[in-house]
């Protein structure tokens, strides 16, 4: 399996398209992906200053349910997407919506503890995916087929070991590593960045891959919604080292 992002891979825009079918209403344009990944960003900041506001009036308990609900409801949610391209369209803004509950209430609690670390966080989200656009558009990195096989072999490794912390949340441990505020934590930290980052130049690769190719229009938005993947994935990331940094 190989891929830029999870739910974007190198089947996403093979003609006839797999076994998704999709309506005829023009090509994927850039701009049209564009516009579709603001809109759903749009949904994000929605949502999180929903539950910024209600995080900050309530008690910790009381806000608790809508990160568990925003992050495993959206894990599900970007499954079917990933699965029911088609219905990209459909699900994507309830995918924002659900990542933008999360956020909110973790970045309200984070912001209260280390005034302005939010603010910071979103600052160098974009900054770097400005930064990779331009290295992208530079060529000064190449997209080879063993870059994107080894790039979604650490994407993969970086789930599984997110998944494997939360089940041992459920048993009251943790993963030292990746909680820890040494220069181990740290470092991890700064690898799993990376890694999130260099996903935005294959998204942009396989955007353009899809325009060149003609792909469906209602493609736009299965793209879009990868974007969002990857942004809410970097600025989780950059928060959490964040505040590995303030907290020393």
């Amino acid at each position: 399996m190989r891929a830029s992002n999870p739910v974007l891979n190198e089947h996403t825009f093979e003609v006839p398209y797999g076994s998704h079918t999709y309506p005829v209403s023009g090509t994927m344009t850039v701009e049209g992906t564009i516009n579709k990944t603001l809109f759903l960003l749009a949904l994000v900041v929605m949502a999180a200053s929903v539950t910024w506001n209600l995080t900050a009036a309530r008690p910790v308990e009381a806000v608790v349910p809508w990160v568990w609900g925003g992050i495993l409801g959206g894990f599900l949610v970007g499954m079917v997407i990933n699965f029911k391209r088609e219905w990209a369209a459909f699900l994507s803004p309830i995918y924002a919506l659900l990542k933008g509950f999360a956020l909110g209430v973790i970045s309200s609690l984070l912001n209260a503890r280390y005034p302005g670390i939010a603010m910071q966080a979103v600052v160098l989200t974009f900054g770097v995916m400005f930064g990779v656009l331009s290295i992208y558009r530079s060529g000064l990195i190449k997209v080879t087929e063993k870059f994107k096989a080894g790039l979604i072999a650490a994407t993969i490794g970086v789930m599984f070991l997110y998944l494997g912390a939360i089940a041992m949340r459920f048993f009251g441990m943790q993963m030292p590593f990746l909680h820890d505020t040494g220069a181990l934590g740290i470092g991890v930290s700064l690898v799993i960045i990376v890694i999130a980052a260099l996903n935005f130049l294959l998204d942009f690769d396989y955007i353009d891959q899809g325009v060149r190719s003609n792909a469906p229009k209602a493609l736009e938005w299965f793209a879009a919604f990868g974007l969002i993947v990857t942004l809410v994935w970097l600025y989780i990331e950059i928060l959490r080292l964040l505040s590995k940094l303030r907290s020393r």
